[in-house]
């Protein structure tokens, strides 16, 4: 007998971020095969990636691209960490050198998939994650951090509360205190003490060098090509 839902489980609920309508329509085709699908939302750039996670509580995994527009590399990641603390974000990217992958999964990322990923293994990824695994690229030695500014940075970032993440993600972002008091639905004095306990656990002074510390990770660690 059914638990007051009757004896159909609800479907998943997808929401794809990348801002390639071809790329998009493909990670469509292979969510759709996973079977138990009840819905998949797309965004096309990171602010209505945002809004789709905020409006939709029920969302099951998100599939971000780093590099469409408003999202700066991983810093994006983080600013979608902060949103939705629990729910499973797997990153999807052209970059998927061992260090951007590697850094994905410490920043809390619960999968990595590689834009040259075929069908089945995007769908054997997804797949993985929603059973409560890590899902990364298979034969590729993800290494250790090498740089200690970054090492350090991450270890600072992941003391950090979901609403602090999201009040930092949103000075990223060059919004004021009291945006984002209006944002969050709390009042200036509450965003000033999550700013004053960022600053402090990021080990800076002001929220300028807390951005400039952000985008240091947010940005491409490959070399510019040519």
């Amino acid at each position: 007998m059914g638990f007051g839902e009757g004896h159909v489980p609800p479907g998943y609920t997808f929401v794809i971020a990348d801002d390639h309508p071809l790329f998009r329509g493909a990670l469509r085709e292979a969510l759709a095969g996973i079977g138990d699908v009840a819905g998949i939302h797309e965004a096309g750039d990171f602010d209505s990636a945002k809004a789709l996670v905020v409006a939709n509580e029920e969302v099951d995994l998100v599939l971000l691209d780093l590099s469409m527009p408003g999202a700066s590399g991983l810093s994006g990641l983080i600013s979608l960490r902060g949103i939705h603390p629990t729910v499973p974000l797997v990153v999807v990217s052209a970059h998927d050198d061992p260090v951007t992958i590697r850094r994905a999964l410490d920043l809390g990322a619960s999968g990595f998939i590689s834009k040259s990923a075929s069908m089945e293994e995007i769908r054997s990824a997804v797949q993985s994650v929603l059973a409560g695994d890590i899902a990364a690229p298979t034969g590729i030695d993800l290494g250790v951090e090498r740089d200690p500014e970054i090492s350090d940075l991450i270890k600072r970032l992941q003391t950090l509360t979901p609403q602090q993440t999201r009040v930092l993600g949103m000075l990223a972002e060059g919004l004021l205190n009291k945006q984002i008091a209006y944002e969050l639905g709390v009042s200036e004095a509450t965003i000033k003490a999550h700013v004053s306990a960022i600053l402090q656990k990021l080990g800076v002074d002001s929220r300028t060098q807390a951005v400039i510390l952000l985008s240091k990770i947010g940005s491409d660690p490959l070399p510019a090509a040519g």
